[in-house]
C-alpha cells in the first residue's frame, strides 16, 4: 500500500492545501468542547485526531472551551475536561483558550455586521421565530423546505439595531425579549441560513466572565470567529456540522477575516454503548449509574476508574481510523486494544473470587508459611518477582473443582492431581460437605518435591490452578462489570434505549481473597488476576478493604474472530486435505 493510500482523507486534504499554498505552515488544529458535561470516548477520537494531526505536521494544537451558554456550563466540567485531555496525552499547556476570551471581539464584529446591514435585532418570541423559519416537509415522497416568513422587524434601521443591541448588552431587557439575527435569506433551502440567531439575552453568571455580560453568542456565530482569531487552519468537526458549514463560511466571509477550512468526519459509535450526552446525563440523574465516573459509562472518567489506559484508547482511535460515513465499531475491538496494552504493562497477582477451602493434610503443622517466588510480568523481565505465602490452608476457585467431572475437565477432582501456580502438585483425597450437601472443604495432599510447580520425576499434570493462602491473604471486594446494555444498538428494536439496560451490569463480590501484595497497591494501579482477568484498584479502596474493579476479562473473542486471512486459509486447506484423506 502506498503512503498516499495509507493517509486518511483529512491528511490528504491538508497535504493538498500545503502543496497548493491554500494554507501555510504551521498546521493548527483544536479540540473545542462545551463545558456542559463530561467527555467520553467519542470525544477521545476527536482529541486523538486533532492532536495527532498537529504532531504529524509539526504544528499546533489548542484546547478551547466553547463556553457560550452559562445556563448549562460549570467550572467543574472545565476542570474535568482539562484533566481528561491531559491524561490522554494531548499537550495543550501553552494553548488553552476559552470562547469567553473573545466576547468583546465577537460583540464588535456583530456591530460590524449591523452596520453592513447584515444583522438586525428581532423582537419576536422564540416560538414565532421558529415557526416563521419554516421546516422540512414531505411532498410526494420528497423532502422540501418551503420558504420561511420574514420577521416584521427585519427592516429596522441600522441606527435602531445598534441602539437596541447596545441596550441588550447593558442589561436593559429581560431574557428572551430580543435576539440579534443575521440577515441572510429566509427562503434558503438550508434552514441554518434562514436568518440564524447570533445573540440571546441571558442574565446568568458565567463561570469565566462572571456578570460582565448578559448577552451570549450562539455557537454558530462564535465558533468560526474563535477558529479565525486563533489561526486555526483546519476546523475538524463531526458530520452533524456539515449543514452548518455554509453558515460558518458566510459569517467569516461577511466579516472579511481569516478563514479556516471546516472538514467533517464521522463520529464514533460503539456497540452496546450510548454516547449521547443527554442520555448519559439521564443515567446519572436517574441513578441508573453511580455518577459520571461509574466504570460502566463510556466517559473518560468512567473508563479511567474501570482501569483503561490512555495508551489503549489512543491505539483504539488509531485503529478505527477516520471516515466520511457513519458506522458502528464493535466494542470487542476496544477491549482487544485494552488487553494488548494491559498484557504488556500489568503485573500478575493471585486472587480467588469465589473461594473454596483446601487443607493440605501432609503439610507440616508446625510450619507457619513457606514463601514462594512468583513472576510479576512474563512480558517484562524488568518487573522482577515477588514472594507469595503458601500455607496449610488455602483457597482455590469453586469452579476449579468438580466432584463428578466431565471428560475434558482438567482441573481438580477426587483422586486427581493438579499443579498450583508457582507452588506444588496437590491431590484431592476427601470432599467435606455441610448439612445441605454443599461442598465446603477439600482435603488434599501435596508433593514437597514439586516445589515451584516442577515435576522432579517427569510426571505430567494437565491442570494448573490459581490459589491464595487462607491465613495470609487479604479479604477484598471485587466489582465485576458487564456491558451496560444487552442490545448491540440500544433502543434500535424498541425505540427506547432504557429497555435494553442490563440488570446484571454490576456484580459486587465481598468475600474474595487476594495475596498480601495487594496491600501495597495504589489507587488506579492495574493488575492481572491470573486466570481471571484484568483489574484496577478503585479510589474507594483502603488497606483494610482493598477494592478491585474488573477492567476486562482475559478472553479475547475479537482477536479470534479477526485472525489473519492467511491463517484462516491455511486452516481451511488443512481441513480439506484431512477430509480428502478420510
Amino acid at each position: 500500500m502506498t503512503d498516499e493510500l495509507r493517509k486518511n482523507f483529512i491528511e490528504q486534504i491538508i497535504d493538498k492545501d500545503l502543496e497548493t499554498g491554500k494554507c501555510t505552515p504551521p498546521i493548527h488544529t483544536r479540540f473545542p468542547p462545551e463545558p456542559n458535561g463530561y467527555i467520553h470516548i467519542g470525544h477521545a477520537k476527536s482529541i486523538c485526531l486533532n492532536y495527532g494531526l498537529a504532531v504529524k505536521y509539526n504544528g499546533r494544537f489548542n484546547l478551547r472551551f466553547d463556553d457560550t451558554n452559562p445556563t448549562k456550563e460549570d467550572q467543574e466540567y472545565v476542570d474535568s475536561i482539562k484533566n481528561d485531555v491531559d491524561w490522554l496525552g494531548a499537550n495543550y499547556k501553552e494553548n488553552l483558550f476559552f470562547a469567553s476570551d473573545y466576547f468583546q471581539q465577537m460583540y464588535d464584529y456583530a456591530i460590524q455586521l449591523i452596520k453592513k446591514g447584515l444583522a438586525y435585532v428581532d423582537s419576536q418570541s422564540a416560538e414565532q421565530i421558529s415557526e416563521n423559519r419554516g421546516k422540512a416537509i414531505k411532498v410526494d415522497g420528497k423532502t422540501i423546505t418551503p420558504a420561511g416568513t420574514d420577521s416584521s422587524y427585519r427592516n429596522r434601521s441600522i441606527d435602531e439595531n445598534i441602539e437596541l443591541f447596545e441596550k441588550m448588552k447593558n442589561g436593559e431587557f429581560k431574557d428572551g425579549e430580543h435576539v440579534l439575527r443575521a440577515k441572510i435569506d429566509m427562503a434558503h433551502p438550508n434552514l441554518n441560513l434562514r436568518d440564524p440567531i447570533m445573540y440571546r439575552i441571558s442574565h446568568e453568571k458565567h463561570h469565566n466572565t462572571g456578570n460582565d455580560w448578559c448577552i451570549y453568542p450562539m455557537y454558530d456565530w462564535a465558533h468560526g470567529i474563535e477558529d479565525s482569531l486563533e489561526g486555526i487552519t483546519h476546523s475538524i468537526c463531526t458530520l452533524e456540522f456539515a449543514n452548518h458549514r455554509p453558515l460558518y463560511d458566510w459569517f467569516l466571509d461577511a466579516l472579511e477575516i481569516n478563514h479556516p477550512q471546516q472538514i467533517e468526519f464521522a463520529k464514533l459509535n460503539i456497540t452496546y454503548t450510548v454516547l449521547s450526552k443527554r442520555n448519559l446525563l439521564t443515567m446519572v440523574e436517574e441513578g441508573i449509574v453511580n455518577g459520571w465516573d461509574d466504570p460502566r459509562l463510556p466517559t473518560i472518567m468512567g473508563l479511567r476508574r474501570r482501569g483503561f489506559s490512555a495508551e489503549s484508547i489512543r491505539n483504539f482511535c488509531s485503529r478505527i481510523g477516520v471516515a466520511k460515513t457513519e458506522s458502528t465499531v464493535d466494542i470487542q475491538l476496544l477491549e482487544h486494544c485494552l488487553r494488548e496494552d494491559l498484557n504488556k504493562t500489568s503485573n500478575r497477582i493471585l486472587g480467588v473470587i469465589e473461594p473454596l477451602k483446601v487443607i493440605i493434610e501432609n503439610y507440616p503443622e508446625d510450619m507457619d508459611v513457606d514463601w514462594l517466588d512468583g513472576i510479576n510480568n512474563p512480558e517484562d523481565e524488568s518487573a522482577g518477582s515477588r514472594k507469595i505465602p503458601f500455607t496449610r490452608e488455602l483457597y482455590i476457585e469453586k469452579s476449579d473443582f468438580m466432584e463428578e467431572p466431565p471428560k475434558k475437565f482438567f482441573r481438580l477432582a477426587p483422586g486427581r492431581e493438579v499443579r498450583l501456580r508457582y507452588a506444588f502438585f496437590i491431590t484431592c483425597n476427601e470432599v467435606v460437605k455441610d448439612g445441605n450437601g454443599e461442598i465446603v472443604e477439600l482435603r488434599c495432599s501435596y508433593d514437597p518435591a514439586s516445589r515451584g510447580g516442577n515435576s522432579p520425576d517427569g510426571r505430567k499434570v494437565k491442570g494448573t490452578l490459581h490459589w491464595v493462602s487462607a491465613t495470609h491473604s487479604i479479604k477484598s471486594e471485587i466489582r465485576i462489570y458487564n456491558r451496560l446494555f444487552t442490545a448491540k444498538i440500544p433502543g434500535k428494536e424498541t425505540g427506547n434505549w432504557k429497555d435494553d439496560l442490563n440488570p446484571e451490569s454490576l456484580k459486587i463480590l465481598k468475600n474474595c481473597y487476594i495475596e498480601p501484595f495487594i496491600k501495597k497497591a495504589k489507587h488506579s494501579e492495574r493488575y492481572q488476576l491470573e486466570r481471571i482477568g484484568y483489574f484496577c484498584v478503585d479510589p474507594d479502596s483502603t488497606n483494610e478493604c482493598p477494592i478491585l474493579n474488573q477492567t476486562v476479562t482475559l478472553k479475547d473473542s475479537w482477536k479470534k474472530k479477526n485472525s489473519s486471512p492467511s491463517t484462516n486459509k491455511e486452516k481451511q486447506k488443512k481441513r480439506n486435505r484431512d477430509n480428502a484423506k478420510s
